[in-house]
């Protein structure tokens, strides 16, 4: 697990949970160096002083803020929370709502919430009231040098916080062409929708995130292995082209209906007996 990344106390009335913060989310995507095209030397990321051209050693990097031209405020970690001692340090629950009020589009990024020692009746006590009452509480927190609304919310025996984007973080999806709602003045006809719907219907699964994995980076590291040890490999084949071409109409109902033999076919095929 990762480390914590915040420590503090989660605040509500007149509650307070002490927790930390750590990473919900681990990114399993390719390191891939950058090279120079000529000799494949690895092309690095330097941080250098401007004037000296010099490389400068992590320790010795500071933030600063700009306050005139050429002049810095010089700002270490314990400036960023001596600013404002009780917002770097506590989770303030402004409000609750229902569970699945919030719209998707607003979440950014989860974090785990563990209790701090000692601690534990309480952390329980929000956690399973939020379940019971399927609620969410919407907060407030600050994370290094910005301040954040978020969501707490329950998940199996620890309390999440996700992370939301501000309303003017979002674009408004009025400039993106879409269809209508009215399916008649498309031409859709009632058959149609009723085809779509059962396969939809056929398709339901319960939610299961096992099943979900990266393809395309196990086909990309297959393929890195590939070149690695075979040299140049064969071009890669080109991608089927999408069933609409040259401005010709889809044929919904065939293809709805190929649709449905696939998935009618899938499901009576007996399962595959397991080896001894």
């Amino acid at each position: 697990m990762a480390q914590p990344i915040w420590k503090g106390h989660i605040s509500f009335g007149l509650v307070s949970i002490p927790v930390a913060v750590r990473p919900a989310e681990a990114r399993d995507e390719l390191d891939l160096d950058l090279l120079d095209r000529r000799d494949h030397s690895l092309i690095g990321y330097r941080k250098v002083n401007k004037k000296t051209g010099k490389e400068v050693s992590p320790q010795d990097i500071v933030r600063g803020y700009q306050y005139a031209p050429g002049r810095y405020v010089v700002l270490t970690d314990a400036d960023l929370r001596r600013a404002s001692v009780e917002r770097t340090q506590r989770i303030d629950i402004l409000s609750f709502c229902q569970d699945g009020e919030i719209n998707p589009m607003y979440f950014e990024r989860p974090y785990y919430l563990e209790a701090a020692p000692k601690n534990e009746k309480a952390y329980a006590l929000l956690r399973d009231v939020l379940d019971r009452t399927h609620r969410i509480g919407v907060a407030r927190l600050v994370l290094r040098t910005r301040q954040y609304a978020a969501a707490l919310l329950p998940l199996d025996k620890v309390l999440v916080l996700n992370l939301l984007r501000f309303p003017a973080e979002l674009r408004e999806p009025g400039e993106i062409k879409a269809p209508g709602k009215g399916l008649k003045s498309l031409g859709v006809s009632e058959a149609e929708l009723k085809m779509a719907q059962r396969l939809v219907e056929e398709m339901t699964r319960p939610w299961d995130p096992s099943a979900l994995r990266d393809e395309y980076r196990d086909e990309l590291l297959g393929f890195i292995k590939k070149k690695a040890t075979k040299g140049e490999v064969e071009d890669v084949a080109a991608a089927p082209r999408p069933q609409q071409e040259g401005g010709k109409v889809l044929d919904m109902m065939s293809l709805l209906k190929r649709s449905l033999e696939q998935t009618d076919a899938a499901r009576r095929k007996p399962a595959r007996r397991k080896r001894a």
